[in-house]
């Protein structure tokens, strides 16, 4: 199974095996027996807590919600006060090379649920359930940095944020390179600055302290999410560097 948070009872260790079969097999991949065989438990046991494929979708999407949900609120909570827009912006460059470049099972398992949701209104609910969840933590993310971020402005983040994560990883390399959305970094701040248009952040020359020197571009971590496909929480600790962590 791939790594996540640890599965605190068997329904969501059932719900983190089919999540992970959605990601690598897709949604015609996802049976009990599939689900048995990737959270290795004897047969039959997944049958046994989720009766049927619908029960198992839902059950997927709510435990993709619930951790979306926890991940985005650790991020609320170790915001520091001061942080700067330029900062909050290089958390898209981040966000999206993980999710197309890095362990890509969030983001796999996301399109599907996408595909579900249109056809299972239980799957929608749920779906919905987390992007609400999202936007509060973006729209809280943005205004520590000053920025009067809306719920449409996260919304539409969130959504230029899943085409273009499906475009990187659907579409053949050269068609990327032609089309220009080969470079995930740029592509990240430019999702940024689309979908927020109060950001206004400052060019590299225009950010200077008060010795007059300008500002070194500081490393992220990607491990923190204000958008879509949030890793499963274990949030790594803070270093100094880390885009949203104050300096003495």
């Amino acid at each position: 199974m791939a790594s996540g948070a640890r599965a605190h009872s068997r329904r969501e260790l059932l719900a983190d095996a089919a999540i992970d079969v959605l990601a690598r097999e897709g949604g015609r991949g996802l049976t009990h027996r599939a689900v048995d065989r990737e959270a290795q438990v004897p047969l039959g046991t997944t049958k046994n807590y989720y009766p049927t494929r619908n029960a198992l979708l839902i059950a997927a999407a709510r435990r993709m919600a619930d951790e979306h949900s926890a991940a985005v609120q650790v991020l609320r909570d170790t915001t520091p006060a001061g942080v700067r827009p330029d900062q909050v912006r290089e958390l898209y460059p981040a966000m999206l090379t993980r999710a197309v470049h890095g362990d890509r099972t969030q983001t796999l398992a996301l399109f599907e649920l996408y595909l579900e949701g249109v056809r299972r209104p239980e799957v929608r609910e749920a779906l919905g359930d987390m992007v609400r969840a999202n936007a509060e933590g973006v729209i809280a993310v943005h205004r520590s940095a000053g920025l009067d971020t809306t719920p449409r402005d996260a919304a539409l983040l969130d959504a230029y944020f899943l085409g273009v994560s499906i475009s990187m990883l659907a579409l053949p390399e050269d068609a990327l390179g032609k089309l220009g959305l080969d470079d995930s970094r740029d592509l990240g701040r430019g999702l940024f600055d689309a979908a927020v248009p109060s950001a206004a952040v400052p060019s590299a020359s225009e950010q200077r302290d008060e010795h007059g020197r300008g500002s070194v571009d500081e490393p992220v971590r990607q491990d923190q999410h204000p958008g879509v496909a949030v890793p499963r929480p274990e949030v790594a600790e803070q270093e100094p560097g880390d885009p949203l962590v104050g300096h003495d």
